[in-house]
């Protein structure tokens, strides 16, 4: 199948859409300087979103989205004039233009709950994205992607063949023109070479309320432990297994007459729902990454 590597443009009303995240040194004086600067071009603040982890020594974040007539004349001027203010204030910063979706890549193994959720809510309109391409280290979910027109890249992977397989999937991804990648139930271990090549790029979804039961059949372990709660998390991948910085989490109560088959199932529900979040989030520009925590503006 080829390639089809262009970024999809937008409808004409969003191309003076903006997002702007900032993260920098609390002081007074930063919502109204933002404000002024906006307000000088003629920009209309729609959302606007902040927080101070210490109002005297504390990191101020906030996340601002806004309509600016002719946005794109705009751009280059406003991206200048910026500048000087973040240099003032020692912020770090980013626009995201609404005109254009980020591009997703989706990788997947044998189980494919997670997939079929993502794939449900694109479809549906509901995930601001173009998924590009699923990698998978199996064929299981060929025939339901491609159903959807999506192309799908069979890549067999194991410890003995992981640089060789992560170079091929590296190229894919810069072939395909991709911004995220999300690990949908992917069960290979990511290399660092691979994680530090997409900081803050790859959101994964992980069994468990907290880092628990880690490795193979978690479930299991679960229920013979008994567990009144199971849950979800969803996370950043860093080189540090399963625990890079958190976006979303969720648990359901279970008891002595769940069996494992139960227990996977509601698993599975809540591992759906943790991830479209948290995929969602990334998406509409809501996640700004402190060390190793997230700040979320829901």
């Amino acid at each position: 199948m080829p390639v089809n590597n262009q970024v999809k443009v937008l409808s004409p009303q969003l191309e003076n859409r903006v997002r702007l995240l900032v993260k920098c040194p609390d002081q007074p004086g930063i919502v109204a300087v933002l404000s002024s600067f906006l307000f000088n071009y003629n920009a209309n603040i729609i959302e606007s979103s902040q927080y101070s982890s210490d109002p005297e020594n504390g990191t101020f974040f906030i996340r601002i989205e806004f309509h600016c007539d002719n946005f794109q004349e705009k751009s280059a001027k406003m991206a200048k004039d910026f500048e000087v203010i973040a240099e003032d204030y020692e912020m770090q910063y980013k626009f995201y233009n609404l005109h254009k979706k980020e591009r997703t890549a989706i990788f997947v193994s044998k189980e494919l709950h997670c997939l079929l959720e993502l794939l449900w809510e694109w479809k549906n309109g509901d995930l601001d994205t173009e998924i590009a391409v699923v990698i998978s280290n199996h064929e299981e979910a060929r025939s339901i992607v491609e159903s959807f027109g999506i192309p799908y890249h069979y890549i067999p992977a194991n410890k003995e063949i992981r640089k060789q397989v992560e170079a091929e999937q590296i190229h894919l991804i810069e072939e395909y023109n991709v911004d995220l990648l999300i690990l949908a139930r992917y069960m290979q271990i990511l290399t660092p070479d691979f994680v530090n090549h997409f900081e803050n790029r790859i959101i994964n979804i992980h069994h468990s309320f907290l880092p628990a039961f880690i490795g193979a059949n978690p479930y299991e372990r679960a229920h013979k432990r008994g567990v009144k709660l199971i849950g979800a998390t969803s996370h950043y991948v860093t080189n540090d297994l399963d625990e890079g910085p958190i976006i979303d989490q969720d648990v359901e109560r279970v008891d002595h007459r769940d069996t494992v088959t139960d227990l996977k199932k509601i698993g599975r529900q809540i591992e759906r729902r943790v991830l479209i979040k948290a995929v969602k989030w990334h998406l509409e520009n809501r996640i700004i990454v402190q060390g190793n925590k997230t700040i979320v503006f829901h």
